[in-house]
């Protein structure tokens, strides 16, 4: 698999993430739910710290990954849901460089919602990977 990214501005770059990434020689594409901040019995864990829910919620995600064979290097896509833009945006700077050092940088699209599964979680991340 070949992943280029496309970038006609910088911006999004300074987050680790592209405007978007162009595939070629994919065989396999995985489609995953979101993931959050939730022990495996899908208890919340970390109310009202955006960061360690981000955080955990990317070690989930990684853990999809590796049981699909997959690693982070292969997200090409992911949407982030949170509760609150704001506070997901102060701590962007603290949460978001772990996917570079992980070798993930796809394209993104934060979105702010209502509500999670549960009013504990605060953030949500869904991925597209290709292999």
């Amino acid at each position: 698999m070949q992943a280029r990214p496309i970038n006609p501005t910088a911006w999004l770059q300074s987050f680790g993430l592209n405007h978007g990434v162009e595939v070629r020689g994919g065989t396999r594409t995985l489609f995953l739910s979101g993931q959050t901040s939730s022990d495996a019995d899908g208890a919340p864990v970390h109310p009202g710290d955006m960061t360690a829910q981000f955080r955990l919620a990317w070690a989930n995600l990684k853990d999809a990954l590796a049981a699909a064979d997959m690693a982070p290097s292969n997200v090409v896509r992911l949407n982030i849901y949170t509760t609150d833009v704001d506070a997901f945006m102060a701590q962007a700077g603290a949460a978001m460089p772990d996917l570079g050092k992980d070798g993930c940088s796809p394209c993104c699209t934060l979105l702010g919602v209502a509500r999670l599964y549960d009013p504990a979680i605060m953030v949500e991340i869904e991925a597209t990977a290709v292999a």
